[in-house]
């Protein structure tokens, strides 16, 4: 399954595509797509301190990232431009309209890419993996 993702490493390139498209959309696409209404977000899981959709995306691209850059010099890259995007779209957020910065969604964001980087670093101290 890794090799799958490092072979075509165009699928994390669409799905980091398609979050930069969901996030700078002045308002919600989803909701636009899926309640007819382009100012009701779609919410998977309800909010506790962090916005959960955010923790998702963001959970979700690291992931697939990490797994298409396993056996890669550019993993390390790839995870710090994961934490740089993780910032940026949520800081624009305060220019685009119909959207707003929330510190929420940032820390949502962050948490998405930092529990992937803390899993990683897991894996590596204490799994097993063949290199």
């Amino acid at each position: 399954m890794i090799n799958f993702f490092s072979k075509f490493k165009i699928f994390f390139f669409v799905i980091n595509l398609l979050l930069i498209v969901l996030y700078l959309f002045p308002g919600s696409l989803l909701g636009c797509i899926f309640f007819d209404n382009c100012k009701v977000q779609p919410q998977i899981t309800s909010d506790f301190i962090i916005s959960s959709n955010h923790f998702y995306a963001f959970g979700l691209v690291s992931i697939l990232g990490y797994l298409t850059f396993l056996n890669s010099e550019k993993l390390k890259q790839v995870l710090y431009y994961l934490l740089i995007i993780s910032v940026l779209l949520e800081v624009f957020h305060i220019v685009i309209p119909e959207r707003s910065f929330q510190w929420s969604d940032l820390f949502g964001n962050l948490l998405g890419v930092v529990v992937v980087i803390f899993v990683k670093n897991l894996i590596n101290k204490y799994g097993t993996t063949k290199k």
